[in-house]
C-alpha cells in the first residue's frame, strides 16, 4: 500500500511547501522509492492558466498539456520525472466537479452538502489514477487558517483515517522568526499555526521549520512541547543559498530517515544514492567564466512570474562552468528612450520570453532590433518568436502594418489566430469568441527539424517534442518574403503545417521557437538550446 505525506503551511504564506515537498521526494526516490507528488490548491479558479503571474507566478504546462502551478516545475526538476494533468487540481475545478455531478443526477436526489460531497471527491483526486507508488505526496497551497483551504485540511483528516493514520504523515512548514534586536528565533507563531491546524483534527508528525540560523536544543525543546512533537522530528530548515543544495541539507538533517521510521520501513534495506546532489552542489560553487544575458520582460525582475526560464539558463550555466548574471530588462522603460544602447551595455545574449497582452512589445521589439542589427545573441521563446518576426516583417521586409491579430485588426497579420490543429489525432477548433481558459495549444507535441539548420546542430535529431502555451502562430503566407531576406522556418510540425522554430542567417545566434523548452530542463539534463544560447554569449563576449 502506498504511504501518504501531506505538506501543509502555516504562519506566512511562500515558505516553500513546493520545495519542500519536492525536496522529500527527491531524498524517497535517491533511495530507490517510487514517488509521485501531487498539489491541491485551494483557490477557485478552475486552473492557473487565467491568473497573472504577477500574483501567482509562472504557469506551468505539463507534458500531456495542463496549466498548473507552478509548483509542478519544482517536483519535475527536482524528481526529474514528468507530472501528469491528474497532479494538480484546484478547489475551482473540485467544486465545478461536485456540481456538475449534481447536474447529471449523480447524487440520486440527496443534498450535495461540503461534507461528504465535495470532501468525498478531494479524497478521490489524492487516489486517483496511482501505478504502484511507494510514496504519494500531497502539497495544500496556502496556508492554515485560510477559509479556502478549510474543506481540504478536512478531506487529508478523513483520508488519513481512512487509510490508517500509520500509513499518512503530515508534515508543516512553518516560520521562525529571528528578532534582530533581542537576537532570538521565536517559536510563538509556530506554535499558534500547529494549534490552528490541530483544531481542524490534524496533529503534525514533522515540522520543518525556515529560519536564518540553526535552532537551538532549547528552542527545539520548546517547540516539541507545546507542539505535541518528537524532538527529532523539529528540523531546521535553514535558509540556502541555492534551492538545490536542499536536498544535502534535509538529508544531513535527517528527514528521509525520519520519514522512514515514522512509517517503520528499515532504511537500511534503502541506502541512499546522494551522489548526483553532492556533486550538482559542488558544479554550482565552482562556476568560472562570467557571461552576462539580459531577459527583456514584462513583469519586471518578478522572476516567479519566469520561473522555469530562471532555472533553465542556470542549469545549463552550471553545465558549462558559466557564471551567469541575469539583467532584468523591463520592456515599458525601453519605449520611453531614444538610445537603449546603454541598457545592453556588457550584455553579450539577449531573451524575449513568452507573455501577452500589448503592454511592453514596443520595449521588447527594440531590443529584438538590437540584438538583430549588432549581431548579438538572440533567444525568443513562444511570443519572443512572434515579435521577432513582427519586427523582421516591419524594419527589413517593410511590411510598416505587420502585427498580431491579437492587438489590432485589420492589419498585415503576420501572426494570427490558430483557428485549427491536431492534438491527440482529433481536430481542435478555436475562435476569438473561446474562452480564455484552457483553449491555448497545450502540452507536447512534435516537430520536424530542417536538418541543415542551426536548431538541427542543437538537437541533433530530426524529430522532437516541446511543450506548448499559445493560441497564435507565424502566418505562413508571407514565409517566402521572409526566406528571400533570410529568414527562415526551419521547424515546422509534422504535417507541415504549424511553423515552430524560426532562424536568421548570417547572425551568430538569432534563434526563435513556439514552444517552451524552459519547462523540459532539469539541473542534471540542461535544455541543449539553453546551452548553446549561453556558449554563443560566452563567445560573443571574447570567451
Amino acid at each position: 500500500m502506498s504511504k501518504y505525506i501531506f505538506v501543509t503551511g502555516g504562519v506566512v504564506s511562500s515558505l516553500g511547501k513546493g520545495m519542500s515537498a519536492a525536496t522529500i521526494g527527491a531524498l524517497l526516490k535517491a533511495r530507490g522509492f517510487k514517488v509521485r507528488i501531487r498539489k491541491l490548491d485551494p483557490y477557485l479558479n478552475i486552473d492557473p492558466g487565467t491568473m497573472s503571474p504577477l500574483q501567482h507566478g509562472e504557469v506551468y504546462v505539463t507534458e500531456d498539456g495542463a496549466e498548473t502551478d507552478l509548483d509542478l516545475g519544482h517536483y519535475e526538476r527536482f524528481l526529474s520525472q514528468n507530472s501528469h494533468s491528474t497532479d494538480s487540481i484546484s478547489g475551482g475545478k473540485i467544486y465545478y466537479n461536485v456540481l456538475m455531478k449534481e447536474r447529471r443526477g449523480d447524487y440520486l436526489g440527496a443534498t450535495v452538502q461540503m461534507i461528504p460531497n465535495v470532501t468525498d471527491e478531494i479524497k478521490e483526486f489524492i487516489s486517483s489514477g496511482l501505478v504502484e507508488e511507494d510514496f504519494v505526496i500531497c502539497e495544500v497551497g496556502g496556508t492554515v487558517g485560510d477559509i479556502e483551504s478549510l474543506v481540504f485540511l478536512e478531506a487529508i483528516r478523513q483520508y488519513a483515517n481512512d487509510i490508517g493514520r500509520k500509513n499518512a504523515m503530515f508534515i508543516h512548514v512553518t516560520l521562525l522568526p529571528y528578532i534582530e534586536t533581542v537576537k532570538e528565533l521565536k517559536t510563538k507563531p509556530t506554535q499558534h499555526s500547529v494549534k490552528n491546524l490541530l483544531e481542524k483534527g490534524i496533529q503534525a508528525d514533522m515540522l520543518l521549520c525556515r529560519c536564518i540560523k540553526n535552532i537551538s536544543e532549547a528552542e527545539r525543546a520548546k517547540l516539541a512541547l507545546f507542539c505535541n512533537i518528537e524532538k527529532s522530528n523539529i528540523i531546521p530548515a535553514v535558509d540556502v543559498d541555492n534551492v538545490y543544495k536542499l536536498p544535502n541539507l534535509y538529508y544531513s538533517a535527517g528527514v528521509d530517515q525520519r520519514v522512514l521510521e515514522y512509517f517503520n520501513i528499515k532504511s537500511e534495506e534503502h541506502s541512499p544514492n546522494m551522489q548526483k546532489w553532492e556533486e550538482l552542489a559542488k558544479r554550482i560553487d565552482s562556476v568560472k567564466e562570467k557571461v552576462n544575458i539580459a531577459l527583456v520582460v514584462k513583469y519586471g525582475d518578478a522572476s516567479d512570474a519566469y520561473k522555469s526560464l530562471n532555472e533553465a539558463l542556470h542549469h545549463s550555466a552550471w553545465d558549462e562552468n558559466l557564471d551567469m548574471q541575469i539583467k532584468w530588462v523591463n520592456a515599458e522603460s525601453l519605449e520611453k528612450m531614444q538610445d537603449i544602447t546603454p541598457v545592453f551595455e556588457k550584455i553579450t545574449g539577449i531573451i524575449v520570453p513568452g507573455g501577452f497582452g500589448e503592454r511592453g512589445t514596443v520595449g521588447k521589439m527594440k531590443a529584438i532590433n538590437y540584438a538583430r542589427v549588432n549581431n548579438i545573441p538572440y533567444f525568443g521563446i513562444c511570443f519572443g518568436l512572434q515579435l521577432a518576426i513582427i519586427e523582421f516583417a516591419r524594419n527589413v521586409v517593410g511590411i510598416k502594418n505587420a502585427n498580431t491579430t491579437e492587438f489590432e485588426h485589420p492589419c498585415s497579420p503576420v501572426i494570427s489566430l490558430m483557428t485549427e490543429w491536431i492534438s491527440k489525432g482529433e481536430l481542435e477548433k478555436r475562435s476569438q469568441n473561446s474562452d480564455k481558459g484552457g483553449t491555448l495549444r497545450l502540452g507536447s507535441y512534435p516537430c520536424k527539424i530542417v536538418e541543415t539548420s542551426l536548431a538541427h546542430s542543437i538537437y541533433k535529431v530530426d524529430f522532437i517534442h516541446e511543450r506548448h502555451r499559445h493560441r497564435y502562430e507565424m502566418n505562413t503566407n508571407y514565409e517566402e518574403i521572409y526566406r528571400s531576406n533570410g529568414l527562415y522556418v526551419t521547424g515546422r510540425s509534422p504535417d507541415g503545417v504549424l511553423p515552430e522554430i524560426i532562424e536568421l542567417k548570417n547572425h551568430p545566434f538569432f534563434l526563435g521557437v513556439q514552444f517552451h523548452p524552459e519547462f523540459k530542463s532539469t539541473p542534471f539534463k540542461p535544455h541543449p538550446i539553453f546551452s548553446n544560447f549561453l556558449l554563443a554569449a560566452k563567445r560573443a563576449g571574447g570567451g
